[in-house]
């Protein structure tokens, strides 16, 4: 199709998937020489790096790491390593870690890329131009994955609601960074940890009596959580606060959403 004529259809809103109109940014490793299971993937350098630049609350020290040369070859180095496995081998455990390793891993890469910026949404194109959730792609067993195709094609289909508290977009309104990787033998604890984290936190949720305030995350991916409010309710209850279990066995739960911060998790800030 004519470039011309593909750009007009794209603005009045056809072919939406593919009207990025910008070169792919591809992360990885094009042929590597052999591949291993992502079972054996070392992410104690990205262990290290989280916890060298990523505070207690989940925030980042962008500049730091965007001004050290040695920091950034080693989240390329790691990032490599991803791209240099397979799922082969791999349980489920296995396969959570990895993919939310590298989901944040790339996120951090593609903001790094931009920096200084205020916000991921300055690099998500709707109709033409770079999109950061489209465009920016990690090499891996013959695919190119998008940070979209990550979390929809593969952290989702695996029914472990916990990964929207672990994946982490580069805005404060996510949950917090966890400044450790992620590894399969300690995979439950974290997520738990993290829920529990995310639901004591007043800006990602708060309730008074029968009237519960929740992160539009829980609207978002509501069908992740379970078919239905009273489902959605019984998945998140061991999460919440005494106080709101027992709201939720009283049945009788209201719903609001809380905004949205969008705002760069920078610890510049």
């Amino acid at each position: 199709m004519l470039g011309w004529l593909k750009g007009l259809l794209c603005a009045v809103g056809f072919i939406l998937p593919s009207c990025s109109f910008a070169a792919d940014v591809v992360l990885g490793v094009a042929s590597p020489a052999q591949r291993t299971s992502m079972k054996k993937v070392d992410h104690t350098p990205f262990d290290q790096m989280l916890k060298e630049y990523v505070n207690d609350r989940g925030m980042v020290d962008y500049r730091g790491w965007n001004a050290s040369a040695s920091a950034k070859k080693k989240l390329d180095a790691y990032i490599n390593s991803l791209s240099r496995s397979t799922s082969a081998g791999a349980n489920k455990n296995d396969q959570l870690a990895f993919w939310i390793n590298a989901y944040n891993a790339i996120t951090i890469k593609g903001i790094l890329r931009e920096y200084p910026t205020s916000s991921i949404r300055n690099h998500t194109a709707k109709l033409w131009g770079y999109n950061i959730w489209k465009n920016l792609k990690l090499r891996f067993a013959g695919k190119q994955l998008s940070l979209e195709d990550i979390e929809h094609e593969l952290l989702r289909k695996m029914r472990e609601p916990r990964i929207h508290f672990a994946i982490v977009c580069a805005s404060i309104g996510c949950p917090k960074l966890r400044n450790e990787a992620y590894v399969p033998e300690k995979l439950d604890a974290q997520l738990t940890d993290n829920a529990k984290a995310f639901f004591a936190d007043r800006d990602k949720f708060r309730f008074s009596g029968s009237r519960f305030e929740v992160s539009p995350i829980l609207k978002w991916f509501a069908e992740d959580f379970g078919d239905g409010q009273s489902q959605q309710l019984k998945t998140i209850r061991p999460y919440l606060p005494a106080k709101a279990q027992k709201a939720v066995d009283s049945g009788s739960v209201r719903i609001s959403y809380l905004s949205y911060d969008w705002g760069l998790n920078d610890q510049a800030k």
